[in-house]
């Protein structure tokens, strides 16, 4: 299973694609695909939003669901999920919003 990941132009947060065809500030929304057309259709959208100066680093990422709950299975998308590991006062785990990456 495969997400689309990116970090935003205007102010370099991590960012993903979600269902609703937002890029979204938290990956519990992104827009999960697990064959190669959706692959593909992914790939496109990002590549489209980088042309158009929105996102840059963008990347497919594999994921897997447990429990409904959407988790990276790469230690560097574990960190940019959630934020810094020595400040848990930072990034996105401090928001209030935040659920488990």
């Amino acid at each position: 299973m495969k997400i689309l990941t990116a970090n935003r132009l205007t102010d370099g947060e991590a960012v993903w694609f979600a269902a609703d065809g937002t890029w979204a500030e938290t990956i519990d929304v992104a827009e999960t695909v697990d064959d190669k057309a959706g692959e593909a259709r992914l790939e496109a959208i990002g590549k489209a939003a980088h042309d158009n100066n929105e996102v840059v680093d963008v990347n497919l990422i594999d994921v897997s669901l447990v429990g409904g709950t959407i988790h990276p299975l790469r230690l560097r998308e574990v960190i940019r999920a959630a934020g810094p590991t020595n400040r848990l006062d930072l990034g996105k785990q401090a928001r209030p919003s935040a659920g488990a990456a």
